[in-house]
């Protein structure tokens, strides 16, 4: 089996597990193909926690589930040093926290104030902690989904902006259809009485495979400067009249992830280069959470998704 065989199998095996939620599906694997961590907002019971903990089962990775909560404090995320008494040898020693694992779930993270959400900013840039002025590198394979409420707003800290920019996407998870909801009920139903299908193990070394096929896939300019283009109508919502919607644009962050996240999508569809489809593909997912509109916006009910629409027709590909 060769590694697209391999991720695409994995993929399989989520979306049987995970029923319904195709795209959130292909998401969560586009991200840990480029490397990048995910921002999960929607109901509860869409199957977001179910999601990772799929996932983690079948790459046989280490799963660490962080509770965001008011009163929880950074180094319940990072770890920190302890003192250790045993053997009469008296010393500080680090003892790690939850973030020191492949596949980390951040389940409500913006149920804790910002210090606490800070402290996995270092983690997802730079794939490493400090604590007390030593650094600890993190795993190879590592990734953070995160999750939040999109309408219980009481009792949360909404993640600034930075943060915001740490997350390769952000995707927005519905409740299934109807016949998506009758097979989940069973499928449910079936794994409560003890019948299951046989796991699936995917070999953590396809992943890094991958990636460095992924990098290697063929993009022309003209698709190059089309991704360049959608972030500077961000930028400059003025030449392509949207200036009354968006405040502020998005960041080269944005720029680097697009052509990421639409290699990926390109290489998991079994192309030999990435097209004008494959960006679109991934637009709303990346830049969803780097744009900020306007009061006017927010007035006229006026979403990120409808914008990124409106900005879709108004930038052609060169």
């Amino acid at each position: 089996m060769d590694s697209r065989q391999a991720i695409l199998s994995m993929q399989e095996a989520m979306a049987r597990a995970v029923i319904g939620q195709d795209q959130v599906v292909e998401r969560i694997v586009i991200c840990i193909l480029c490397n990048g961590n995910l921002l999960l907002e929607g109901l509860p019971g869409t199957a977001k926690t179910r999601s990772i903990k799929t996932l983690a089962g079948v790459l046989a990775a280490d799963l660490g589930r962080i509770q965001f909560t008011p009163d929880l404090l950074p180094s319940d995320v990072t770890g920190t040093e302890v003192f250790n008494a045993e053997g009469g040898d008296r010393q500080l020693v680090f003892q790690p926290g939850p973030i020191f694992n492949n596949l980390v779930l951040a389940d409500e993270i913006n149920r804790s104030p910002a210090k606490v959400q800070a402290a996995l900013l270092e983690a997802m840039e730079e794939r490493q902690i400090t604590v007390a002025g030593k650094t600890y590198k993190l795993p190879e394979l590592f990734m953070v989904l995160a999750t939040q409420n999109p309408i219980e707003q009481e009792g949360t800290y909404p993640l600034p902006e930075a943060q915001m920019d740490r997350f390769l996407m952000k995707v927005s998870v519905d409740y299934p259809e109807s016949d998506a909801e009758l097979a989940v009920m069973r499928l449910v139903r079936g794994e409560e009485s003890g019948g299951s299908e046989k796991a699936v193990k995917v070999d953590q070394e396809h992943v890094f495979t991958a990636r460095s096929a992924i990098n290697q896939l063929h993009i022309a300019e003209n698709v190059e400067r089309y991704i360049v283009d959608l972030v500077m109508a961000t930028r400059n919502p003025d030449r392509h009249g949207l200036e009354q919607w968006i405040e502020i644009g998005a960041s080269p962050r944005a720029t680097i992830a697009m052509d990421k996240c639409a290699r990926a999508h390109a290489w998991l569809h079994g192309k030999e280069y990435v097209d004008p489809d494959d960006v679109r593909a991934i637009v709303h997912g990346v830049l969803r959470h780097r744009i900020t509109l306007s009061y006017e916006a927010a007035a006229e009910g006026k979403t990120t998704d409808l914008i990124i629409d409106d900005m879709l027709k108004a930038v052609a590909v060169a």
